[in-house]
């Protein structure tokens, strides 16, 4: 599956809320204070960005993708999708020490 039909699954995904979190991914959401609700505004619409796309990844294809919350939030996610099951690998709230305009990794 190429990254743009992937990504347009992923958010399909996501507004029916036929998706699920990792153990990690939700203990991430946890720490970070992600609701269920911000995950919907930030993945479910127009405005997502593929930010790196894990297309050779030994464990599957998965890809970093930004969206924002209603209240201008980013949130960053590494989504897996395994046949039409979409799974969140991780999700957080970027630090900006840690990314340019939340669309680069800092170079440290």
């Amino acid at each position: 599956m190429n990254a743009d039909v992937m990504l347009h699954h992923i958010q399909q995904a996501i507004q029916m809320g036929d998706y699920s979190l990792s153990t990690h991914a939700e203990e991430e959401r946890e720490a970070d204070q992600i609701t269920r609700a911000e995950i919907l505004e930030a993945f479910a619409g127009e405005h997502v960005e593929l930010l790196e796309d894990y297309s050779a990844d030994p464990r599957g294809h998965s890809m970093l993708v930004m969206g924002f919350t209603n209240a201008g939030l980013p949130i960053h996610a590494v989504f897996g999708v395994s046949g039409v099951q979409v799974l969140f690998i991780t999700v957080y709230r970027p630090d900006p020490q840690k990314w340019y305009d939340w669309r680069r990794r800092v170079r440290q």
